[in-house]
């Protein structure tokens, strides 16, 4: 009896504890990565630390803000080196840059890359792609069958300004325009443009929930514009570790893979995007020691 008093006070004390310190804010953008990862750590925060976790969408420059203004703790998705570089460039020094939670990261101009008909031949060989575009310059040879677009995202992120940028350097202002919208409107017109075999470029990235579901490439890109690989880094707002270092320490030791991010991806993209949270707490329930090891050292014998 003594022993379960002193277990049940030492949790009061801990909720009590969370519950004095108050929420924690995460931001995040409206993209199938930022939501995945943003509503993961909101469930490891909750369920490990007893923490109250709000989440915040915004645009990719209001993730930076927000946390260089303190008016958010962190944010999971800032896509580095080249992706971010001038929300980097302007409020790098006002946040602390926790590093990599994930590697090997790509953008660019993505097109499908399906066959028509059946996959391969009667003699086994794979079928030719009905789309024949491979890198960004042939794109002016075909403009009319893309309908003179490159189908976009939200006109403040990265990938736009890239995308921007690659018209300019490729002399394709005169044929292409580039629509902005959302990564739902955008991800509607590749699946509609597969489904009946039409012409059809886009803003991608990897990781993204399509590369599972769909064949697609990369169009070249010889003039280097959207840059190598890159990472995405945790970004939190100085002050936190000081604050609060139990979810310093689990932002700070925050570290995934392409495929244990694609499977939460998938199973939120699977629901239409209902319920993340739900599917976060299935993440984590089929991958305990990767949570495991995010916890700090206080609670690694939990």
């Amino acid at each position: 009896m003594r022993t379960l008093l002193i277990v049940f006070l030492l949790n009061f004390a801990v909720v009590c504890s969370a519950f004095a310190k108050g929420p924690i804010t995460l931001v995040h953008a409206d993209w199938s990565s930022s939501i995945a990862s943003a509503t993961l750590m909101q469930a490891v925060l909750q369920k490990k630390l007893g923490r109250s976790v709000n989440l915040v969408e915004t645009d990719a420059e209001g993730m930076w803000k927000m946390v260089a203004e303190g008016q958010a703790d962190a944010m999971l998705s800032a896509w580095l080196p080249d992706t971010h570089e001038t929300y980097f460039a302007k409020y790098g020094g006002r946040v602390l840059d926790l590093g990599p939670n994930l590697e090997g990261t790509r953008i660019g101009l993505v097109v499908p890359n399906m066959t028509e008909g059946r996959l391969t031949t009667g003699t086994g060989l794979r079928n030719r792609t009905y789309l024949t575009t491979k890198s960004i310059p042939e794109l002016a040879d075909n403009a009319a069958k893309y309908k003179n677009r490159i189908v976009g995202i939200e006109p403040g992120a990265g990938i736009m300004r890239k995308a921007r940028q690659a018209i300019k350097a490729y002399g394709l202002g005169k044929k292409f325009r580039l629509e902005p919208g959302s990564e739902v409107s955008m991800v509607a017109e590749l699946s509609h443009a597969i489904r009946h075999q039409r012409w059809v470029v886009v803003t991608g990235w990897i990781p993204h929930w399509s590369f599972a579901r769909w064949d697609l490439k990369f169009l070249d890109d010889p003039k280097g514009i959207f840059g190598k690989t890159g990472h995405i880094s945790t970004i939190v707002r100085k002050g936190l570790e000081k604050d609060d270092p139990e979810v310093y320490a689990v932002l700070n030791n925050f570290h995934w893979t392409s495929d244990e991010i694609g499977q939460l991806m998938l199973w939120i993209q699977d629901d239409d995007g209902l319920f993340p949270y739900d599917k976060a707490l299935r993440w984590m329930r089929t991958h305990p020691q990767r949570v495991q090891s995010w916890l700090p050292a206080s609670l690694s014998g939990e």
